[in-house]
């Protein structure tokens, strides 16, 4: 059972520190800026993992992450006149894929199937569950803690979804996530203690096996 989402093939290793990589962010938008177009594809391989891998903890939906890598550089290439150059290129990048993964999920009209459960802050519930050799039996039950798991998150709003997301796995400030989302800070705070609070009714079977 794999930790992270699933790599995307075309996408770069990790990047230096953020404090160089917000230099060189600034610099490429500025060629970007003077006529130098190409530069942009230096800002898509710089950034399109961290892109597609909040994008794939949003929408669950390995094909739907990639949507929004394609529409999230299409986006900020259309409206890099309008980035402010004393911002982080890596934030502004960011607030624009949750944007466009906020549309995908408040477009949905059916269910498809989310992301590995291991996603959740659940993880210890599936770690426990792990062995070098496991039996038969445990793995049933594993398969089975993971229908619970997905089906836990299927029951999550966009908006709690999201908000779940950008605070437990993206460690986004709250007040950040209340301008993402559109909500007071107070309204913030109430989306992620919702989206907990069902994600705990839904899994208290699967943790009370486990105790």
């Amino acid at each position: 059972m794999a930790d992270n989402p699933p790599q995307h093939a075309n996408l770069p290793a990790s990047s230096p520190s953020k404090e160089r990589m917000d230099g060189c962010d600034a610099a490429i938008v500025e060629q970007v800026r003077a006529g130098n177009v190409d530069a942009f594809r230096d800002l898509v391989d710089r950034h399109s993992r961290t892109v597609f891998n909040l994008a794939y903890r949003m929408t669950g939906n390995e094909h739907d992450a990639q949507d929004v890598v394609q529409e999230t550089f299409m986006k900020a290439f259309q409206q890099l006149e309008r980035f402010e150059s004393r911002a982080s290129v890596g934030t502004w990048l960011h607030r624009i894929g949750i944007n466009c993964a906020l549309d995908i999920l408040r477009g949905r009209k059916t269910r498809q199937e989310v992301s590995d459960p291991s996603d959740l802050e659940t993880v210890q519930i599936m770690n426990s569950l792990s062995s070098d050799e496991p039996s038969p039996d445990s793995q049933a039950h594993d398969r089975e803690v993971r229908k619970h798991v997905i089906e836990a998150m299927d029951c999550l709003t966009p908006n709690e979804r999201a908000a779940f997301v950008l605070r437990h796995f993206r460690d986004v400030p709250i007040r950040e996530i209340g301008i993402t989302l559109g909500l007071k800070e107070s309204a913030t705070k109430v989306t992620i203690f919702r989206a907990v609070q069902k994600l705990r009714r839904s899994l208290e079977p699967v943790i009370g096996e486990l105790r």
